[in-house]
């Protein structure tokens, strides 16, 4: 009996390794491709959803998000002081499988009050929980955050296209990743030159960051969970180790100005 459950345990684990390696390797070429179409009008923000930390949902706060010269910005302008009013800009459609491609920069400087960390730093938020699910005074929805980071000194890695996990967890390298940011294999980008970033996002079996037209972070089996799921109202924190496979997409306001141009997504069949 005890061979027998040796043998289970071990056609289990081959298994196991061998879907992994399967995610690991798997072809980013989708089996059908649609049209890019534009999220973005250019002109105003109708199909989208505002939420800001304080503030009720829809409520612009100093005007953060606004639209000027057919460039979409997270803006500071109207702002005294930052008082942690981070903020989220939701596209009103729940996604699964896709391509997303949006044009960034950042421009000026941080506002008085942004933390640190903060510095010309924002991020594009997909598989995320809808606006109207988030509290009050809640910070990140539950999402996977691909992250954008801008160069600070001269010669000082910091590379954008990153990974970030509220509220979540994934899988690389065959090994579940608990570490809530992970550095991608980006150049590091100084100044306010534009970058184009695209995201692969296929349900919860693989998402790829590229970074003008080169691959830069893979990872895969997105699912609910990491060390800060206690802060998630709802029952987030019973679905643990759950996937998550489809969500809404968003883009952040962390303190620092960034502007946005050219938001196309591209839904695929598989």
């Amino acid at each position: 009996m005890k061979r027998n459950k040796s043998v289970f345990l071990l056609i289990g684990l081959i298994v196991l390794l061998a879907g992994c390696k399967k995610n690991e390797s798997q072809d980013t070429k989708p089996d059908t491709e649609s049209q890019w179409v534009s999220l973005f009008n250019g002109k105003d923000l109708e199909d989208w959803t505002i939420k800001i930390k304080g503030f009720e949902l829809n409520e612009n706060a100093y005007n953060t998000f606004r639209v000027e010269d057919g460039v979409l910005k997270a803006s500071y302008k109207d702002y005294d002081t930052f008082n942690n009013n981070f903020g989220h800009l939701f596209y009103n459609k729940v996604f699964s499988n896709y391509k997303l491609r949006v044009n960034y920069r950042f421009i000026g400087s941080q506002v008085p009050g942004g933390p640190g960390w903060a510095n010309r730093n924002s991020g594009i938020m997909v598989h995320s929980q809808s606006p109207e699910s988030m509290g009050k005074d809640q910070a990140f929805p539950l999402s996977i955050e691909v992250q954008m980071l801008g160069g600070i000194e001269d010669g000082e890695k910091r590379p954008t296209g990153n990974l970030c996990t509220p509220g979540t967890n994934v899988v690389m390298n065959c090994e579940l990743v608990t570490q809530h940011c992970i550095e991608s294999s980006s150049e590091t980008f100084y100044g306010d030159q534009w970058v184009t970033m695209e995201v692969l996002v296929l349900k919860d079996s693989l998402i790829t960051h590229s970074i003008n037209g080169k691959e830069v972070m893979r990872y895969y089996q997105t699912q609910i969970g990491g060390d800060d799921i206690a802060n998630y109202n709802g029952d987030w924190k019973d679905n643990i180790g759950m996937p998550l496979n489809e969500g809404y997409i968003s883009l952040q306001s962390e303190s620092h100005p960034v502007e946005f141009k050219n938001i196309e997504i591209m839904e695929l069949n598989r």
